[in-house]
């Protein structure tokens, strides 16, 4: 059963713990056995299991459990509780009998609210079916179900017959989780593929959309490693992603450090990354048209082309380029929909042909740095979806990709000693993960193929913790 897989995380028991295995795959078999078969004396394991070892021994002992005669070994059958249906009714559709399913829910009932059991609840029951034929119910082993993030249940049979109810509350702590690896595909599937949630990837691509353009500047086998905070429990699931403290793309690598009471992106000779202005104000997408002399698609004459346009689907976001103030929020002749922003220094940046505005923009207000204030659309004189982006300086328009925008601040004194200690501890994280996993050190030494699967290496800081069975 998939909550009870050993292999998440690896388990190294100490010698110590042989007799509780060799009770739990005890009581596993215990279901089949007659009175005679029962042994006369049960030795009792005297060291305290862990909750995630607690969970993986079971799952070993359902899984090596013997058919009783007239029924097949133990399987694993998955079920999802659909909308409107019972927990009983979900329990039968895994193939027992609508009596030994009632059974099961009755004794679920002290552990968890059994009534009100929302659509897409999950569990994993291993069931034993008749043989020759028989198209009777399948036997119940054992049942497991995740209540809440930290929180399992556990149903099985004892010596007698009987079902046995267990809870396991897994402790949750807190780590630092190195995930490094090779571009394949996207960057959203790159990361992922070596641990990355989704919270984690829109941090990270939110931050180099400040100096890479990722539709022209990354290929397959670009490197990259990402540091960040999560919260797991005792069995290596996480429940939570953190924050993002370290991020490496093609060798540009910054540091997450608090200044002003914000967490800023720093490179490593302690620069503010955060540039003026974001070189793509929509995530992902494609430059289909550059600055400058082109053929107008739907005029059809040569005439010079103000902007940059971004190639995305209807209803994309856009981002705010910089902080500044919604200056024009408007229909604006071919442009269609029209938002123009002013920052500092008589910069303005505009957006064009958008679908509708971000809830709140109007004229007046203020708005940051990566901040939704749009969509893409097609309005105006468009052929299809796109935002058009424009730069100005001083009232003139200018070349989006090559303006010489202000730069970031840079980081002295006391912020910078502070800022060159947490740098230290980031580096020394890398480095173990490096030294732990020889694939990292292959990454971090040679180009990867178009073809190569992304590569992972994990360091990890753990709390002691201890577990609670109830």
């Amino acid at each position: 059963m998939q909550e009870f897989d050993p292999r998440r995380p690896t388990l190294r028991l100490a010698p110590r713990l042989f007799t509780a295995v060799a009770g739990l795959a005890a009581l596993a078999l215990g279901w089949k056995l007659t009175a005679g078969d029962a042994p006369s004396t049960v030795v009792a394991a005297h060291a305290p299991l862990d909750a995630a070892a607690m969970v993986a021994l079971q799952h070993v002992a359902f899984a090596q459990a013997e058919a009783q005669p007239g029924f097949d070994r133990p399987e694993t059958v998955s079920v999802k509780v659909r909308p409107g249906e019972t927990l009983q009714g979900a329990v039968q559709r895994s193939g027992v009998g609508a009596d030994e399913a009632s059974q099961v829910v009755s004794t679920l009932q002290s552990a968890m609210d059994t009534v009100n059991i929302k659509a897409g609840m999950a569990f994993e029951a291993a069931i034993a079916r008749r043989r020759d034929n028989d198209r009777g119910p399948a036997r119940l082993v054992g049942l497991s179900m995740r209540t809440s993030p930290s929180s399992t249940v556990t149903v099985s049979r004892t010596f007698d017959g009987a079902l046995k109810l267990r809870e396991i509350e897994e402790e949750v702590r807190d780590e630092t989780k190195v995930s490094c690896g090779a571009m394949n595909g996207s960057f959203y599937e790159s990361v992922a593929a070596v641990g990355g949630s989704p919270a984690v990837i829109s941090q990270a691509a939110k931050l180099f959309s400040h100096k890479i353009d990722f539709s022209r500047d990354i290929k397959d086998g670009d490197q990259f490693c990402l540091v960040f905070d999560r919260k797991v429990t005792e069995s290596g699931r996480t429940i939570e992603a953190g924050d993002l403290e370290y991020a490496e793309v093609k060798g540009q690598r910054f540091y997450a450090f608090e200044r002003d009471g914000k967490t800023q992106f720093f490179d490593e000779s302690g620069k503010n990354i955060k540039g003026f202005l974001l070189r793509t104000p929509v995530d992902g997408a494609r430059i289909t048209s550059t600055f400058g002399m082109r053929r107008h698609p739907i005029l059809g004459y040569a005439r010079g082309h103000k902007g940059v346009d971004f190639g995305a689907g209807t209803g994309t976001p856009i981002l705010a380029a910089g902080d500044g103030v919604v200056l024009e929020a408007k229909r604006w002749a071919g442009y269609g929909n029209w938002l123009r922003i002013r920052h500092a220094g008589n910069w303005d940046t505009g957006y064009a042909h958008i679908s509708r505005y971000a809830k709140g923009i109007r004229p007046g207000m203020r708005v940051s740095q990566g901040q939704v204030v749009a969509y893409v659309g097609s309005t105006g004189m468009s052929t299809g979806p796109h935002l058009h982006y424009e730069v100005w300086l001083n009232g003139q328009r200018v070349n989006p990709i090559g303006a010489k925008v202000p730069q970031g601040t840079v980081l002295s004194g006391g912020e910078l000693a502070a800022f060159k200690a947490k740098k230290a501890r980031v580096d020394t994280l890398l480095a173990q993960a490096g030294r732990e996993d020889s694939n990292y050190a292959q990454a971090s030494n040679a180009t990867a193929s178009s073809k190569d699967t992304p590569r992972l290496a994990l360091a990890e800081l753990k709390s002691p913790n201890t577990s609670r069975l109830r």
